[in-house]
């Protein structure tokens, strides 16, 4: 697909129309209390909605009940299996790369510190480790699973903090473009995709190439329960570089709000680092996997791990040694890394399950049987080199 400046703007102003036609309505006839108080008790792929359900409500929930019919179920257990071969590795990933990354576009960043939530960093850190374990259940897309509810609220609380923003005239949407657009979606999409999968081959951990693949297309399948125009999603990995790197050049920099959630971020990862004298490795890995002049850019300080986290590789080909050489040993590691994924969501939860609401209002003080093989190691797509053809 090639894209355009033209291509990458018309993107930058759209929206999800199901979704903030629905949200709009619920906010028009003042249901959306009623709305959060019913949808807290909906929390189950398959599940009766409840009495009461405001009409508009009920239709876009059933609309949005089922994932996309062009879904590849063989794909999506590859993408499951490659996650629970990796899953400290991806959380980790997730955690201090893709998560900062969001902050170096400073559209992403004002528009996370818009909403209540942010004031609270591990609830979005949260609510996005919780909204990826559900993903990779087994039963995820099948009654009973809980990813399905969760992608139906995230979709919503994203048309809610458009509606914000545009009705208190708080966004300049000419110059800005519509919050929340499909140009920073398929961003995002990319960020928790993509940049994953680089930082994992940062880190030495090596993939296969149908691993990598799956769990890229895991991702293309969320964004469509998202709201994510799909003819505008790159199709492959390829593509996805492609998009990346034009994205990233056109938007990526320094923002205060962005120095202020990394910020937010170091600081709640310290706390779940014991004791203090590995806290600064927290600092040192986002560094690592993000580049320096983004780390710059998040003001994320230089320490004296900064040397040592890159001898990461190292250790971590190591355990993987281990793990491709002994069944025993492979099962050990994948036990312990399912342990501290528990463990990490579990300190951020406080123990609780994450609910997703529709915000009322916004911060009033604003200026959302096994591994896959180890064959075939997957390899990044080349960086590619913008050139903007006529449009």
């Amino acid at each position: 697909m090639t894209r355009t400046e033209t291509s990458m703007d018309a993107l930058r102003q759209a929206g999800d129309e199901l979704a903030d036609a629905t949200v709009a309505a619920l906010f028009e006839r003042g249901e959306v209390g009623k709305f959060n108080t019913l949808m807290r008790y909906v929390s189950t792929a398959g599940a009766p909605l409840p009495d009461g359900l405001p009409d508009v409500a009920r239709e876009y929930l059933e609309a949005t009940s089922a994932p996309p019919a062009w879904v590849d179920w063989g794909e999506m257990e590859k993408a499951r299996l490659f996650f629970i071969d990796n899953n400290v590795h991806i959380s980790t990933a997730l955690s201090f790369a893709s998560m900062p990354a969001c902050y170096v576009v400073p559209t992403v960043a004002r528009l996370l510190s818009a909403t209540h939530s942010l004031k609270y960093p591990s609830k979005r850190m949260a609510e996005t480790g919780q909204f990826t374990v559900y993903l990779m259940q087994p039963d995820a897309f099948e009654a009973g699973g809980r990813f399905v509810p969760a992608a139906q609220k995230v979709r919503l609380l994203h048309a809610s903090i458009r509606h914000h923003l545009k009705r208190e005239n708080r966004w300049d949407t000419a110059s800005l473009g519509t919050p929340i657009c499909q140009e920073d979606m398929i961003g995002g999409q990319m960020f928790f995709s993509l940049l994953a999968l680089d930082s994992l081959h940062r880190l030495g951990i090596h993939m296969s190439a149908e691993g990598a693949e799956a769990y890229y297309y895991a991702w293309r399948v969320v964004g469509a329960m998202l709201g994510v125009d799909q003819d505008a999603v790159p199709m492959d990995l390829d593509e996805a570089r492609e998009f990346l790197d034009l994205y990233m050049i056109r938007h990526m920099g320094p923002s205060e709000e962005g120095a202020h959630l990394t910020r937010q971020l170091i600081d709640l990862y310290e706390e779940v680092v014991p004791g203090t004298l590995f806290d600064p490795i927290v600092s040192a890995l986002i560094r690592y996997l993000v580049g320096d002049t983004c780390a710059d850019w998040l003001q994320v300080p230089r320490t004296r791990w900064d040397g040592v986290v890159k001898a990461a590789p190292h250790l971590l080909g190591v355990l993987e040694t281990i793990e491709d050489r002994s069944p025993l040993g492979a099962w050990a590691l994948d036990r312990l890394g399912h342990l501290t994924a528990v463990l990490e969501l579990s300190s951020l939860t406080r123990g609780r399950v994450m609910h997703y609401a529709i915000p009322e209002q916004l911060k009033k003080d604003y200026g959302v049987d096994g591994a896959v093989p180890r064959t075939q190691r997957w390899t990044p797509p080349t960086a590619t080199v913008p050139s903007w053809p006529s449009a």
